[in-house]
């Protein structure tokens, strides 16, 4: 019987490269929310795989950038880089199209750390000609000693297990440090407020949803067993306050339908959901309000 293997495996790239979606294919659920947009991940995310010969905590970060403006983007981008510290692996994400200037800043602070690291080429599913992959491999081989280099497409895994297998095959051995049937270190709670966010990105303009925070007020489980969940969506400018609630509160209504839907398929029980819009100018500059939602570079 082989040993039992147990590490924290930190998964890092540049903005939209597919950490997240890598993330829910690994775990075998939705634990990190995606969109076709930049920067959706904001925090720290744990996702926990566990199986007879091994337990993998795959961290999710935010996509290392090069915007510092907002004190957001600086805590965002403060959360991605310490969260490389301490752990047993580093999956390294790129896309198909290769090494851009961003992706290679990000490499930069990924390879600084002390952990071995494996490349994931993702986003292969977008080529027409696979054999244009065997220059950016070479290239890749060229440019680290990675521990392997993996074609991927984060989307259409077809070999989950063999794929799991082979990023365990780095990790130490160990006994679980999580319960079996654990799969996050996120509350309900948390998971509630970034199912509304997700909607935002899903749902508004280019650069909305970038401008938008979600605060749960209330979350209680009632005697009939339904998910009783007061939140407050908080945007910068009144303006934005139209936008999100739309016409006759379509735009708002719709946002708050979806989210509940994947509420209830995620927590599988029934969600009462209630949102309100308001308006906190320059949120997204206020140390104080932003530790308030959630969001720190501790």
């Amino acid at each position: 019987m082989s040993e039992h293997k147990f590490g924290y495996v930190a998964l890092i790239g540049a903005p939209n490269v597919g950490k997240s979606t890598l993330l829910n294919q690994l775990v075998g659920q939705k634990i990190s929310i995606i969109s076709r947009r930049p920067q959706t991940t904001r925090h720290r995310i744990l996702g926990i795989c566990s199986e007879a010969d091994y337990q993998m905590v795959f961290v999710d970060t935010p996509g290392i950038h090069s915007d510092q403006k907002k004190s957001l983007n600086r805590v965002i981008n403060k959360t991605a880089i310490t969260s490389m510290s301490d752990v047993d692996l580093i999956i390294f994400m790129i896309d198909h199209k290769g090494w851009s200037p961003e992706m290679r800043a990000a490499f930069d602070k990924a390879k600084s750390k002390s952990a071995p690291i494996m490349l994931f080429i993702n986003k292969i599913d977008k080529l027409k000609d696979k054999s244009s992959l065997l220059p950016l491999i070479d290239q890749s081989s060229k440019l680290y000693n990675f521990v392997d280099i993996i074609p991927v497409s984060a989307l259409k895994i077809k070999d989950r297990e063999g794929l799991l297998n082979q990023i365990s095959g780095n990790l130490p051995p160990g006994p679980s440090g999580f319960p079996e049937e654990q799969v996050t270190d996120r509350s309900q709670r948390f998971m509630a407020s970034e199912f509304i966010r997700e909607q935002t990105f899903l749902a508004l303009g280019q650069e909305l949803p970038y401008s938008i925070a979600v605060e749960i007020s209330k979350y209680q489980e009632g005697d009939n067993g339904v998910l009783n969940i007061d939140a407050v969506i908080w945007v910068e400018k009144t303006g934005q306050k139209s936008i999100v609630i739309g016409k006759k509160g379509h735009q708002l209504k719709l946002l708050g339908t979806r989210a509940r839907v994947q509420m209830e398929k995620a927590f599988d029980q029934k969600v009462f959901l209630n949102l309100w819009v308001k308006v906190k100018k320059g949120w997204g500059d206020q140390e104080n309000l932003l530790r308030s939602l959630g969001y720190s570079e501790d």
